[in-house]
């Protein structure tokens, strides 16, 4: 399989594909792309959706990493992110991880380093949630405040690993621990360190280290004209029967999704794939061809396009 990964270095989120792909041992190719709008050599391939990271194989793409995660899982099934013995709680620490753990957190961390920033960063993730451009002094005030939030979640992480168990729910590594790690992660990812937050808690600083190690699998730079032209060779690949939930478009349909959290940017297109955890859409673009764009449905809003 030939994976390219659109990224950015500075992402947590990106960290966590990464980290992913180290995990099953896999190669990958690395496209750089802007940390803020716009993203002339992403939209093509996406239709307008913007997030980081976004995985492609030829001529489809996977956004978001819960879906990342599982198509690595479908695709390498040992190591495992989902161990049975895990099941359901491993899901639901990431799912509180990255939709309660995680805002705080970048509010705290870019809120330190708000001089540090990539010029326009602040004003670009405002207008993502639908925010107006905050003031420098707005982005430190909200450090502080968040910090309130981050300190007693910090501490429900140490918690877990107070009995010395190697990983958040066990003696092997789980999705719940990527979900974690790179919130961690994101602790040192500016100018201003501030992994001072952890010192408290040295079983945590050893687990932290521990996920570190698993590295990121074998990357390769490439441009991203090729990533276009890879997507422009290709067709989407045959899609796996679909298993419509109550109410869903169904395959053939034209169905539109976008971000549950306020994002404004909808993709169209036609409705290759649906189950209860995927929905895939076709679409055209002058570039690229024919794309199969993958959203996980938990977290995002669609509908049916009239």
């Amino acid at each position: 399989m030939d994976l390219i990964l659109h990224h950015y270095d500075f992402s947590n989120f990106a960290e966590k594909a990464r980290l992913m792909l180290g995990f099953k041992g896999l190669a990958w190719q690395s496209v750089e792309q802007p940390p803020i709008l716009p993203k002339p050599d992403l939209a093509p391939l996406t239709g307008g959706y913007r997030r980081i990271p976004v995985l492609q194989e030829g001529a489809d793409l996977w956004c978001d990493t819960r879906l990342i995660a599982r198509e690595l899982e479908r695709r390498v099934a040992t190591p495992t992110l989902f161990p049975a013995q895990a099941a359901g709680a491993a899901e639901a620490i990431a799912w509180w991880a990255e939709m309660q753990f995680m805002r705080p957190v970048a509010l705290f961390v870019s809120g330190i380093n708000a001089d540090h920033m990539p010029k326009g960063l602040h004003e670009d993730r405002a207008k993502l949630h639908g925010l107006p451009p905050p003031s420098i002094e707005a982005v430190r005030k909200a450090a502080t405040r968040n910090l309130h939030l981050v300190r007693p979640q910090i501490a429900w992480i140490a918690a877990m690993l107070a009995d010395s168990r190697p990983y958040l729910l066990g003696d092997v590594p789980c999705i719940a621990d990527f979900a974690v790690y790179h919130v961690v992660w994101f602790f040192k990812g500016r100018h201003i360190d501030c992994r001072a937050e952890l010192a408290p808690y040295p079983k945590l600083i050893a687990w932290r280290d521990r996920m570190a190690t698993i590295g990121h699998g074998s990357r390769t730079e490439i441009a991203a004209a090729e990533a276009l032209a890879v997507a422009k060779a290709a067709e989407p690949a045959p899609p796996r029967p679909s298993d419509p939930q109550d109410g869903d478009p169904r395959p053939g349909q034209r169905a539109r999704v976008r971000p549950g959290d306020n994002a404004k940017d909808w993709v169209e297109g036609e409705v290759s794939f649906i189950d209860a955890h995927e929905i895939a859409l076709v679409r055209e673009d002058a570039m690229v061809g024919r794309v199969a764009v993958h959203f996980p449905r938990l977290g995002y809003d669609w509908r049916v396009a009239r």
